[in-house]
């Protein structure tokens, strides 16, 4: 249950909960992760519906609402995972391989040890991806 420190726009203090049926089992703090994750899911769902037009459907048949929501919801997936891969590191964190770290800090270094992103971002190379496969 939370409740609310100011009165609404009605003069009362507001009330929400949550009723839930869990197993005999379940702890407070199970209860108030599945709670929070709803948050989680809902947000996505908004997303979903702002940027790549999850409710924007004028179908008559089951299967091509279904194609639409799977064809939406494969957008906003890409669109997070290359949102993701494109967010610049924290600020505060040192790139690894630099002069602050004793690595090569030149443009002519023997091996590389950055990779270019799709976005411009430099992340670090991997022994794998610097090498070719063997034939």
């Amino acid at each position: 249950m939370r409740r609310s420190l100011a009165p609404g726009e009605k003069g009362e203090l507001e009330l929400a909960y949550f009723l839930c049926y869990a197993p005999r089992g379940a702890t407070l703090a199970e209860l108030v992760a599945v709670a929070g994750a709803r948050w989680a899911v809902e947000e996505c769902f908004q997303a979903a519906k702002n940027e790549t037009g999850l409710d924007h459907y004028q179908v008559r048949l089951y299967h091509a609402w279904y194609r639409h929501i799977t064809l939406s919801m494969l957008v906003h997936a890409f669109l997070a995972v290359t949102a993701a891969a494109c967010r610049p590191p924290p600020s505060g964190r040192q790139e690894p391989g630099g002069p602050a770290a004793g690595g090569p800090a030149t443009e002519g270094a023997r091996t590389p040890t950055h990779t270019v992103t799709p976005c411009g971002h430099a992340v670090p190379a991997t022994s794998s991806s610097t090498t070719a496969p063997a034939r």
